[in-house]
Formats: structure tokens, C-alpha cells, sequence
């Protein structure tokens, strides 16, 4: 089995468990007779399973299978790194979901540990055209250059981007432009509050390559 198709199959079974789990807790909901807490344990964990083979599969779309496993196994060292052991909030409910998710984004590491990507083509990036302006150019230059974080939540202005070099900004329209037209990409580690960092996408870099 290549590793393309184990991808496939890890995917199919985790979204598929997933897919039950909530199918049994909607049915538990009509049922008074039914035990819902385990069938919400069952849902956490369920979904906390499929979530990084889920991102895998976004990821994979975009840059490839090589490429979209490397970032997909290195976001979630990078949240287990973080992770800080087994949850100690004073909320049962957040204590599961944060231990769920650490089991989840484990056993995708151990899944995927070892996996050879044959070579492959890359996804074609897009040409860089004279539709692409000065001022875009100069946002993929902040990014490439400075650690890009977003931060805050979407309101009528858009994102806040902040930069690691003093004085260089990155406007909030220019980076909701770059992020939505798919030349950079913005990490999901990280909750807003504390920074999602921002990275250029193939095409983006290759842009600034051309």
C-alpha cells in the first residue's frame, strides 16, 4: 500500500467514525433512556481524531501529498510540544475535548511516522502576471522576511497582522487579500489570541521567484 493510499484510508475510517459518532448522538438526543455523556465522549473523541487527517487533506490539495504531510506532521509536534499535559481547567467539558485532541493529534503521529511519499508532481503553481502589483508584491516580502502573525477576531475591519520587525506593517486589507487569493496561508496551532502565524503558499513564493 502506497502512502497516498494509507492517507486515503486513515481519512476515509477517522471522518467516517466521526460521521457515526455525531449520527449516534443526534439519535441519543430523540432517546430519554440513553447515556448522552458517553455518546459525547464518543463525539469528541471521534472528532478529534479526523481533525488533523482532515487539515492532511486540505493541505495535501494545495502543495501535494510530500509537502502537505511534512506541514501536517509539523503542526502537530508543534501542538503537542505546547500541549503541557493532561487538562487541568476547572470545565470537565474543555479538560475532554484538550485531552481528545492530544490523543487525536498522537495517533495521527503514529499513523503517519515513516510514511514514504514517492515523488510526485507538484501542484502547478500560478504564474506570476502583471496583475500582480507593487504593493502585493511588498505584503509577500513582510511575509517571507518577518515571523507574520493574525491576530484578533474578524469584525467590520478585518484581521490584525503583526509583524516581528519593529516598524514594518502589514496592512489588515492587504493581508486578508494575499491569505484569500491563496498566496499565503495562515496556521490553525494556535488559537487568535496568541497569533496564527502566516506563511506564503507555492504560489506565493514562487512570485517573489519570478
Amino acid at each position: 500500500m502506497t502512502a497516498t493510499e494509507t492517507i486515503a484510508m486513515h481519512t476515509t475510517l477517522a471522518l467516517g467514525k466521526a460521521a457515526t459518532a455525531r449520527q449516534r448522538l443526534t439519535e441519543g438526543l430523540a432517546n430519554r433512556s440513553v447515556h448522552l455523556t458517553t455518546l459525547m465522549e464518543a463525539v469528541l473523541t471521534a472528532e478529534a481524531e479526523a481533525a488533523p487527517w482532515e487539515r492532511l487533506a486540505k493541505r495535501i490539495e494545495r502543495h501535494g501529498v510530500r509537502e502537505g504531510l511534512a506541514r501536517q506532521r509539523e503542526e502537530a509536534l508543534e501542538v503537542l510540544l505546547q500541549y503541557g499535559g493532561p487538562g487541568v481547567s476547572t470545565s470537565l467539558v474543555v479538560n475532554a475535548a484538550r485531552n481528545a485532541e492530544y490523543d487525536g493529534l498522537r495517533r495521527f503521529l503514529t499513523h503517519t511516522e515513516g510514511l514514504e511519499v514517492q515523488d510526485e508532481p507538484t501542484p502547478e503553481p500560478a504564474p506570476a502576471t502583471a496583475e500582480v502589483t507593487e504593493l502585493e508584491e511588498h505584503g509577500l516580502r513582510i511575509i517571507r522576511d518577518t515571523f507574520v502573525d493574525r491576530i484578533g477576531h474578524k469584525g467590520r475591519d478585518g484581521w490584525r497582522y503583526s509583524t516581528s520587525v519593529q516598524g514594518v506593517t502589514l496592512d489588515t486589507s492587504l493581508g486578508d487579500l494575499l491569505v484569500g487569493r491563496g498566496w499565503a496561508e495562515v496556521g490553525e496551532s494556535r488559537p487568535l489570541a496568541d497569533g496564527q502565524r502566516v506563511t506564503l503558499t507555492v504560489t506565493g513564493r514562487h512570485i517573489l521567484a519570478g
